[in-house]
């Protein structure tokens, strides 16, 4: 199973939500595509479900990693230019499903920041590459994400405590952003962008400093440029883009 062809982006945007299970999901999919977006005078927020309290290669104490993972992803966030961060409760690193609770705590995100278009992880497995984009949480929130899009946030009838004890009106996202799915066919130059991204992953010092980011990063970003047909000595991220309104 695939995504079908990309829709065309909407062209009126002015917020963006992006949504992930892990502080680093965000940055080592898409931070340079959110980089330029924030460049261009876009509100762009960022949603983590988990602090990433199961990540991490040596010996810290569990119960500093979520701490520390939660610095790191603002300091993330601060080198592509975001500014507005929030963290569900109650949800753990390697637990995460598309819950009736976790869909209706994205949806009063959603009502909260009333975005135009959402960024999250492909809620479509990767049979080829098993590892990273296909991880559970991944798919989980890109299943809950899309399901808090429709028809949870613009159902004012689903979930009605967040418009009767929150006062949130229900709020229609017009389009998605898969991230890590398979057959992407949307490709962002992000060249110019690519220091910010690199500054962002570097952030991630539990989960990076082990790896030779840059390497791996113009390696993987050269490969989807030149699958998205850009100039030799390009770099892209790339997503399948759905229309939900």
């Amino acid at each position: 199973m695939s995504f079908p062809p990309s829709a065309m982006p909407i062209t009126d945007v002015e917020r963006i939500l992006c949504v992930a299970a892990h502080p680093d999901d965000i940055d080592f999919g898409a931070a340079g595509t959110v980089a330029s977006w924030v460049d261009a005078g876009f509100e762009v927020s960022y949603l983590l479900v988990t602090r990433g309290d199961a990540g991490g290669f040596d010996e810290t104490p569990r119960d500093q990693m979520p701490l520390l993972r939660e610095a790191e992803q603002r300091a993330a966030a601060a080198a592509v230019g975001v500014t507005d961060l929030r963290f569900l409760e109650g949800y753990a690193d390697g637990t995460i499903t598309a819950s009736i609770e976790l869909r209706r705590d994205i949806a009063r995100v959603i009502r909260q920041v009333r975005p135009d278009r959402i960024l999250t992880t492909s809620p479509l497995r990767r049979w080829e590459r098993i590892a990273g984009p296909s991880h559970p949480d991944h798919l989980a929130v890109g299943e809950a994400v899309t399901c808090a899009v429709y028809p949870d946030a613009r159902n004012e009838f689903a979930f009605p405590q967040l418009m009767l004890d929150e006062g949130l009106k229900p709020w229609t996202v017009r389009e998605i952003w898969f991230a890590g799915g398979p057959d992407p066919d949307h490709y962002v130059d992000v060249t110019d962008t690519y220091p910010k991204k690199i500054a962002a992953l570097e952030a991630h010092v539990t989960q990076t400093s082990h790896v030779d980011l840059d390497q791996r990063l113009r390696a993987m970003l050269g490969a989807m440029a030149t699958a998205g047909g850009l100039p030799e000595g390009r770099l892209a991220e790339a997503f399948s883009i759905i229309a939900t309104a």
